[in-house]
C-alpha cells in the first residue's frame, strides 16, 4: 500500500469517527433539549455562573444541531472547507474544556452523549482527543476532498439538515423526547429498579490438619461437622469468598415520595398494584398553570370518580405547595420528592405519568393530556 493510499484511507476512517460521533452526540441531545437545559445549568451553578440560565435553552438547541449538522456534512463530504473549518474550531475549543473539567470533576459527568451513553470526564477527554486529532487530520486535507454535489446542491441538502434536526428540537421541547433513554422509560419497572442488586458470594471454609499442615477447602454444606475424627484431627484457619454477582446500586436511588410531617410513602404508590397516576410539577413556581386549571384538574376529579388514584409530586416547599393549590384549586393530594429525580422521570414540567404494578404504561408532556375517557378505554380497558 502505498502512501496515497494510507492518506486515503486515514481520511476515509477520520471522516467516518467524526461524522458518526457527531451526529450521534447531536441528535441524541436534539431529541432530549430539556435534559441538555438541565446539564448547562449544572454548569453553570458548578462555576457560579447562574446568570447564564436563560441562555440554557438556546444553547442546548444550538449546540445539538450545530453537532448535527458539521458530523452529517463531514460524513457526506457536504462543503468540505468550511465544514472542516468548523469540526476544527469545534474540538478546539471543547478538548482544552473537557480537560480542564476532568481535572476539576465539577460535574460527574459531562452529558455529552445526553443520557443515552454515559461516561466519565477523563473517558470524555481522550475520546475528544480521538476527534480533535481526526478534525486536524481532515483540516490539513480539507481540498483533497471533491464534492460530489454541485454548490448549488451542496447548500440545499446542509440546510435541509439545519432544518430538520432544530425543528426536531422543538418538536421533542414540546412534547416528550421521541426516544427515552431514562430509567423512568414506559414499559420499565419502577419496582425493580429502585431495588438494589444484592451481592451474591460462596463462602468456603479452609481447615489445616493439626500435624501435617494440609489445608482443605469445604463449602458449609460439605464440611463433615458429624465426623469425630475429622473434628479432632482438623482446625479451622480461614475462610475464602467468591464474589458470584456483584452488590450494585439500583438505577434509581434518589426517588422519593414524602408528605409534610416526613412520612415516606414511595412504597405505598410506586408498588401501588392498580393503576396510579403521578402529576409531575419539579417546581410549581415554574411549572404551567394553565394546564392544571384547563386538563389536569379535571382529569384528576374523573379519577378519582372511577377509583383510579392520582397524585401530584414537586420539588417545592410545602409552604409554596400550599399556596399554589389554592391559586389553580387543585383538590388532590401533593407530595414532595427530589427536584432532580422528577426532572429525570418526565421532560415536561407539569407532566403525568401512568403506572400499573410499578410498571410505566404511559407518559405525557402537560400539551398533551388525554381525556381520561380516552385513557380508561385504551390502558384500563379491563378495569371494571
Amino acid at each position: 500500500m502505498n502512501l496515497i493510499n494510507v492518506r486515503t484511507f486515514f481520511l476515509w476512517i477520520s471522516r467516518i469517527v467524526f461524522g458518526v460521533v457527531f451526529i450521534f452526540s447531536g441528535f441524541v441531545k436534539a431529541i432530549d433539549p430539556l435534559g441538555s437545559v438541565y446539564k448547562f445549568q449544572d454548569y453553570f451553578l458548578a462555576f457560579n455562573a447562574e446568570w447564564l440560565f436563560p441562555t440554557a435553552l438556546p444553547m442546548a438547541i444550538l449546540m445539538s444541531g450545530l453537532e448535527f449538522v458539521i458530523g452529517f456534512t463531514i460524513l457526506l463530504g457536504i462543503k468540505m472547507r468550511r465544514s472542516a473549518w468548523g469540526a476544527l474550531l469545534f474540538m478546539a475549543f471543547f478538548t482544552p474544556l473537557t480537560l480542564y473539567i476532568a481535572l476539576t470533576d465539577p460535574v460527574p459527568d459531562c452529558g455529552c452523549f445526553g443520557d443515552a451513553l454515559i461516561i466519565s470526564n477523563w473517558e470524555t477527554f481522550w475520546k475528544n482527543v480521538v476527534i480533535f486529532a481526526a478534525s486536524i487530520f481532515i483540516f490539513i486535507h480539507r481540498e483533497r476532498f471533491k464534492p460530489l454535489w454541485t454548490e448549488k446542491k451542496d447548500w440545499y441538502l446542509a440546510g435541509l439538515v439545519a432544518v430538520f434536526i432544530f425543528w426536531l428540537s422543538v418538536y421533542c421541547l414540546r412534547n416528550l423526547p421521541i426516544i427515552d433513554f431514562r430509567p423512568w422509560k414506559v414499559g420499565n419497572n419502577i419496582n425493580e429498579l429502585v431495588t438494589p442488586t444484592p451481592e451474591v458470594a460462596d463462602t468456603y471454609l479452609i481447615y489445616q490438619h493439626k500435624e501435617t499442615g494440609e489445608r482443605q477447602e469445604f463449602a458449609p454444606s460439605d464440611l463433615p461437622w458429624n465426623d469425630p475424627e475429622f473434628m479432632e484431627n482438623w482446625e479451622f484457619v480461614d475462610q475464602r469468598r467468591v464474589v458470584i454477582q456483584e452488590y450494585k446500586e439500583p438505577a434509581i436511588n434518589d426517588f422519593v415520595i414524602m408528605d409534610e410531617f416526613g412520612d415516606d410513602y414511595t412504597e405505598a404508590y410506586i408498588m401501588n398494584p392498580g393503576y396510579q397516576f403521578l402529576v409531575i410539577a419539579y417546581d410549581v413556581n415554574l411549572t404551567n398553570k394553565r394546564a392544571f386549571e384547563r386538563h389536569i384538574n379535571e382529569f384528576a376529579m374523573n379519577a378519582e370518580n372511577h377509583g383510579v388514584s392520582l397524585i401530584a409530586l414537586t420539588g417545592s416547599s410545602f409552604t409554596n405547595i400550599d399556596a399554589f393549590r389554592h391559586e389553580v384549586q387543585a383538590a388532590y393530594p401533593f407530595y414532595q420528592s427530589d427536584e432532580i429525580a422528577l426532572k429525570t422521570i418526565i421532560r415536561s414540567n407539569p407532566g403525568l405519568v401512568l403506572l400499573k404494578d410499578g410498571v410505566v404504561l404511559a407518559k405525557w408532556h402537560h400539551r398533551n393530556i388525554p381525556e381520561f375517557s380516552r385513557v380508561r378505554e385504551r390502558y384500563m380497558n379491563n378495569r371494571e
